[in-house]
């Protein structure tokens, strides 16, 4: 028999017992249905989490800190190295070796040029904050006022500005509030904030600065400060900082380049008044954005070589979409339950098939038929209720997403949450679901395929 034939002859039996055989492809596509609305929804949150966290700017984000700001073994760490049980003692007896790598604490302007210079950084900027005294109507308060550089733009908590607009430019006297300091100065409209001037009196140099009372408040009677008006231009759903939300955040920003004026200022006041204390421009900490993700560690790597502290999250990225793949593998064994149980309709359909068409059998192997042709129809006939449980199980699943993923949204919407799509079906999963709706299905069919194929002629064409 030729392939065609042997095609033929299998959906045409197929087709002579419809009730059953639709029956049997329902119960294959609510399996396959299942396993990919499991496998979608572990695939739709990772693509949620990895993309949302991919733009935020964390994730090619590395900090650089003085080498000896990290005290005991976390400084190892964050230099590369590592330590174990006795690593205090060995270090006490072991001579520092002379290819060891100095620590260095130079976080200057020069360091910027000299991180700037690597390959594959894209940007380096300080992370500064400036101290200040905002006012608004008759309250005030002291705050740091976090410097955002003007690339920071639509990156990060600057994705999607809840009210009003991201700054002009790095000189423009301008200022962003979080949305929980915006409800401090006017809680029941703090919208209507936008437009409005917020008065920062900060220290300034001494051509620009004027000597308040010391009763107003500030750092000193004989302080050189000026009182400097700030356009609200923008109020942020949530607070952000160098470190991505960490403990070190403002609810006060302004352009980078006001931040360090006012920073560099506020050193030379002090240093006025301390001339002990005075120091060099350094900064506590930087911030080099890299220009593709895969070359954060590699360019960690150079820069502990340096003689620096540097962190990234990278790697807690790589560990969550470790952890996603093992939700994935739960999950599809979750929904292969449901698709075990239909292969055992399937190997049910095909028993009862034989049974049915015994003196069939025995007829096609008594005019020529091999046991080969005989196990190649049966197979057909189960992989091609595989094949169609497998279609309209992928239809079915990505119906139900989709439902699932409205009222999701809704809710998500009501409690002032972003919707997104929490249902991924990619082409490679509409593929594997067929695919495996198949090998499942030819699996079930074997053992009937087998002991079709097994009937002795004779005593099939004796069958009643």
């Amino acid at each position: 028999m030729t392939f065609r034939d042997t095609l033929g002859l299998a959906l045409r039996n197929l087709g002579e017992a419809k009730l059953r055989t639709s029956l049997t492809t329902l119960g294959v596509s609510i399996g396959i249905a299942s396993l990919a609305g499991m496998v979608s929804l572990g695939v739709g949150l990772q693509d949620q989490f990895v993309a949302r966290f991919t733009r935020s700017g964390l994730f090619d984000t590395i900090t650089v800190t003085p080498g000896q700001d990290v005290p005991g073994g976390l400084a190892t760490l964050a230099r590369g190295g590592r330590r174990g049980f006795g690593a205090n003692r060995r270090a006490q007896r072991a001579t520092p070796s002379p290819e060891a790598t100095p620590l260095r604490s130079d976080l200057n302007d020069g360091t910027i040029k000299e991180l700037a210079a690597l390959e594959g950084v894209r940007e380096v900027y300080p992370n500064v904050r400036a101290p200040v005294e905002a006012k608004y109507g008759g309250d005030s308060e002291g705050l740091l006022a976090a410097g955002v550089p003007m690339t920071a733009k639509d990156e990060g908590a600057f994705q999607s500005i809840t009210f009003g607009r991201f700054f002009t430019d790095d000189a423009a006297a301008e200022c962003l509030l979080s949305l929980e300091m915006a409800k401090r100065i006017d809680a029941a409209n703090p919208q209507g904030l936008i437009g409005k001037d917020l008065i920062l009196i900060h220290a300034a140099p001494s051509n620009r600065g004027v000597a308040l009372p010391a009763a107003e408040g500030g750092l000193s009677a004989n302080a050189s400060r000026v009182e400097e008006p700030y356009r609200i231009v923008g109020i942020i759903e949530r607070e952000t900082g160098p470190f991505g939300g960490s403990a070190a955040v403002s609810g006060l920003m302004i352009p980078l380049g006001r931040a360090k004026a006012i920073a560099a200022a506020t050193r030379a006041l002090q240093q006025t008044l301390v001339p002990e204390r005075a120091t060099e421009r350094t900064y506590n900490t930087l911030t080099v954005k890299v220009k593709h993700a895969q070359a954060v560690q590699d360019i960690e790597d150079q820069i502990k070589k340096k003689g620096f502290s540097a962190f990234s999250l990278n790697d807690a990225l790589q560990g969550a979409k470790r952890g996603f793949i093992i939700l994935d593998i739960v999950l599809s064994l979750i929904g292969s339950i449901a698709l075990a149980v239909s292969s055992l309709g399937i190997m049910n359909t095909m028993v009862m098939s034989i049974l049915e068409r015994t003196r069939e059998i025995g007829i096609m192997k008594a005019i020529g038929g091999s046991d080969g042709d005989i196990r190649r129809i049966f197979l057909i006939e189960a992989s091609a209720i595989g094949f169609f449980g497998g279609v309209a199980g992928v239809v079915l699943g990505w119906i139900v997403g989709r439902i699932i993923n409205f009222g999701a949204n809704v809710y998500i919407q009501n409690q002032g949450g972003t919707p997104g799509n929490l249902f991924s079906l990619p082409f490679w999963l509409i593929g594997g679901a067929i695919g495996f709706s198949i090998t499942i299905s030819l699996l079930a069919g074997s053992y009937p395929a087998a002991r079709a194929a097994r009937l002795d002629p004779i005593r099939a064409l004796r069958h009643d």
